[in-house]
């Protein structure tokens, strides 16, 4: 499809990790594997739902029909109910319990905190090896003197792997930033329209226990130890506020390291891997420039000028929810 606009970001820049998780087969089952484990639990707790109706929907989280869902989007205007109807086409003994109780942000907001938190496994992983290797790198280096600068101007000696650890600090504090973020993720899981579980107390009987209950095992059975004590109809978005800020973080580490190694690599003391069929210059052979740290400066940049969008949206958030952020959550968080 060489005529249609294709995502840079999807077609070079992405790894394929970061691609299947922010996938929209990973999005869209897990929006079935919440409506499972909302059925299970409602189940559990004395509403009437079989086991049959629950393993009709187990066997169909992965097959998603995204034309009948697009189909029902154009009809209904609404992405969520397009796929209860499409889910409910393959589960039909199933279709009247989907999103038994449940509003939008169940499964939307859910999804987002679950698909986050995966991401920032991932980023968490390629930190960690990033350290262990400029860290090998410091040790190997550390008794090689090289000519120390302040202002970019000649001062005292100093040693390439004392300038490495340098990088490594800022990286490791980043890697504990990402830690702690990742320990403060929790589910907003089942509290209906406005944050006040009012469907769930009508299902259950007003038993407040029950829906207690109800919050606490959906958590569970998603993989998160704990519940946002309390939420409007969405969480609060200072959680993708707080995602962006750590991943800006890293982006400005990545900016300053790879700046250095383009300064160092002008200066002839260190150079990029060039490969044997490289090209530097089309019109410039001889030319071997720097184009991996360029390219990540270049997207340091980037993550680092998305970083103020959640921040605004966070901030005027009204009420309960406004629907002023979804859009510019797929652009600015997915």
């Amino acid at each position: 499809m060489h005529d249609i606009y294709q995502n840079p970001l999807v077609e070079r820049y992405s790894s394929e990790e970061m691609l299947n998780i922010f996938s929209p087969l990973n999005k869209f089952s897990n929006w079935r594997k919440l409506w499972i484990a909302l059925a299970e639990s409602e189940q559990a707790l004395g509403l009437n739902i079989s086991d049959e109706q629950i393993e009709e929907m187990k066997a169909h989280i992965y097959d998603i029909d995204f034309e009948m869902a697009a189909m029902y989007e154009k009809k209904f205007r609404h992405d969520v109910m397009a796929h209860v109807h499409t889910y409910g086409e393959q589960c039909p003994k199933a279709k009247p319990i989907i999103h038994l109780g449940a509003t939008s942000a169940y499964v939307g907001d859910n999804t987002d905190l679950i698909v986050m938190r995966e991401g920032l496994y991932l980023v968490r992983n390629k930190l960690a090896v990033l350290i262990d290797k400029l860290s090998l790198f410091a040790e190997e280096t550390k008794d090689i003197p090289t000519l120390g600068y302040t202002h970019f101007q000649p001062a005292q000696l100093t040693t390439v792997g004392k300038r490495a650890t340098l990088w490594i600090l800022d990286l490791v504090m980043d890697y504990e930033d990402v830690c702690i973020l990742i320990d403060q993720f929790k589910m907003r899981v089942v509290k209906g329209t406005t944050g006040t579980q009012a469907s769930f107390l009508n299902l259950l009987n007003e038993d407040h226990d029950k829906v207690e209950a109800l919050d606490q095992m959906v958590s569970k059975k998603m993989g998160f130890n704990d519940t946002i004590s309390v939420t409007g109809q969405t969480y609060t978005r200072k959680y993708d506020a707080k995602v962006a800020n750590v991943l800006g973080g890293i982006a400005i580490s990545l900016h300053k390291m790879t700046n250095d190694i383009r300064l160092l690599q002008s200066l002839k003391e260190v150079e990029e891997p060039f490969e044997s069929n490289q090209i530097g210059s089309s019109a410039m052979a001889y030319k071997r420039n720097p184009m991996r740290s360029e390219r990540i400066s270049s997207l340091a940049k980037y993550v680092m000028s998305l970083s103020s969008s959640p921040l605004m949206v966070a901030s005027t958030q009204w009420f309960e929810r406004t629907l002023d952020d979804s859009s510019n959550k797929r652009l600015a968080v997915s």
